[in-house]
């Protein structure tokens, strides 16, 4: 497994070793000491996975504290643009993003820790993706930066006649308007 540091501090790219043969393949998608030792420690407390067609796209979503969670990305089937946004205010990289492509194929993930907004749009006919927690969800803590904040300037992979939203990612607030309950 290999841990690749990006260009913002505590973001990262895993690449798990992949062993197939004409079988299949066997991957390890996720081992603890190994993450500890590259990352640091963390304690996951949920899993989760959603189906998406194309087009769709979830974010840029957090939680405010103290239900703040990081999480560790990655696209089982089909293809994602997966997308990090730092938000801790004092950050040298504050609103900067690491925008990553994560699918079946290349079986990256992407770790994003505590303090940034998340999101992820699909680009193939439709994806499964997964993700590790280390906390609950809090609906009252649950907010969110708008995906097409020209500030950002973040390319998802998508024309806007290809976007679908839910309601809820159509009202959230623009970055310039939004105060940020982080600190770097």
């Amino acid at each position: 497994m290999k841990f690749i540091k990006t260009e913002i501090l505590g973001v990262y790219i895993i690449e798990p070793s992949v062993f197939g043969d004409h079988r299949g393949y066997f991957l390890e998608s996720f081992n603890l000491e190994e993450f500890e030792k590259n990352v640091y420690p963390i304690k996951f407390v949920q899993d989760n996975e959603s189906k998406s067609s194309k087009g769709v796209l979830r974010g840029l979503h957090f939680q405010k504290p103290p239900f703040n969670q990081a999480k560790l990305v990655r696209c089982i089937e089909g293809k994602v643009m997966d997308v990090a946004v730092d938000i801790r205010k004092g950050s040298p990289t504050y609103g900067k993003h690491v925008a990553i492509e994560l699918s079946g194929e290349n079986k990256r993930q992407l770790f994003v820790p505590r303090g940034f907004a998340h999101g992820f749009s699909v680009l193939s006919e439709s994806a499964i993706f997964a993700y590790k927690v280390d906390n609950v969800y809090a609906p009252a803590s649950d907010f969110g930066i708008r995906y097409d904040d020209k500030e950002l300037n973040i390319d998802w992979g998508l024309t806007a006649a290809e976007v679908q939203l839910s309601e809820k990612d159509k009202s959230l607030s623009f970055f310039k308007d939004f105060e940020t309950p982080f600190k770097f």
